[in-house]
């Protein structure tokens, strides 16, 4: 019995000493940005949609292009991830933009939000480039759904191009920290709370392809703008995502197996989320007008960042090829 006293005694102090390490754990002043992060926002902007804050970036007046190119980036990522030419906002959670808690985070939301800043840019009326990553696909997948199937959208898509993520959700595999988040029911919150950098970057990193993965210095930034405003405590419920996407499949499957735009894939062979050849012989079947631009098989689920010129190339060769 007194040794059962003892160890009763001796897990009572360490609970007494691990409840404020974890409080001071959870509340840990978010990293600071780096210069180029800071450069980042400052150059960006914010517009208010439905009482929210949304960040984005406009090169209007840099670039003289008449030629209108919309940017959907991926999870959990932000507008930080493409090339600084055309409009790239950071959706709702993501980045600078708010991130409200609790929230219903939905695809369809983060597609008005996309309508919403076309709206406060003037060009509602314009025909609009989507070039989309991971995350960012499904949205190009609901307004295109908008566009041709209801006619209720509020932008006319010229072309579309897609990007490692998004389309099938039976090809996709999500890392095993996505599955426990957004399947952990209570536990999710708690979860998500105890995600530090080293979880995250231990996460990320396996997604890039072994020749092309980012800094530590790369992989702060990411997680800066992840714990600007606390972001780091909705990811679970972003993660909610997967679980619209199987609902709605169909909806956006079919969005895509029936426009008559021009539609292009550009596609990092290396990618463990949308493995090769599974997706893309896939794809290949369900979308028959599509092309599909492969890059270098050492480039994985990132490529507008691991191959820039690559990717960069591919898509000024779609677009300039109607």
């Amino acid at each position: 019995n007194d040794s059962r006293d003892l160890m009763r005694e001796w897990w009572v102090q360490v609970g007494l000493l691990a409840v404020p390490l974890l409080a001071a754990y959870l509340h840990i002043l978010p990293p600071q940005l780096s210069p180029a992060l800071h450069a980042w926002k400052a150059s960006g902007k914010f517009f208010t949609y439905k009482g929210l804050c949304i960040f984005y970036q406009d090169s209007a007046g840099v670039v003289g292009s008449p030629e209108i190119v919309v940017l959907l980036h991926g999870f959990p990522t932000s507008s930080y991830d493409w090339f600084h030419r055309v409009i790239a906002l950071d959706f709702l959670g993501f980045g600078f933009s708010d991130k409200p808690r609790p929230h219903h985070y939905s695809i369809f939301e983060q597609a008005s939000i996309m309508e919403a800043l076309l709206r406060h840019l003037g060009l509602q009326n314009h025909r609009i480039n989507l070039l989309s990553h991971d995350y960012g696909d499904i949205v190009a997948q609901e307004l295109l759904y908008r566009d041709k199937q209801t006619r209720s959208g509020r932008l006319t898509i010229r072309s579309l191009c897609l990007s490692n993520g998004g389309v099938f959700p039976e090809t996709h595999h999500p890392l095993l920290l996505q599955k426990l988040l957004k399947d952990g029911g209570v536990l999710s919150p708690i979860l998500t709370g105890l995600v530090n950098f080293f979880v995250f970057s231990r996460g990320l990193t396996p997604v890039f392809g072994l020749y092309t993965r980012p800094s530590e210095s790369e992989l702060w930034d990411v997680w800066a703008a992840i714990r600007n405003n606390d972001g780091n405590l909705v990811i679970h419920s972003l993660l909610q995502y997967i679980n619209q996407w199987k609902k709605f499949r169909r909806r956006w499957v079919g969005a895509l197996t029936s426009v008559t735009i021009p539609i292009r894939f550009i596609y990092g062979p290396l990618d463990p989320v949308n493995p090769y050849p599974e997706f893309l012989e896939l794809y290949r079947k369900m979308l028959l007008r599509s092309t599909v631009s492969i890059l270098d098989d050492h480039i994985s689920h990132y490529p507008q960042l691991e191959d820039p010129m690559g990717f960069l190339n591919a898509y000024m060769g779609f677009i300039n090829s109607f």
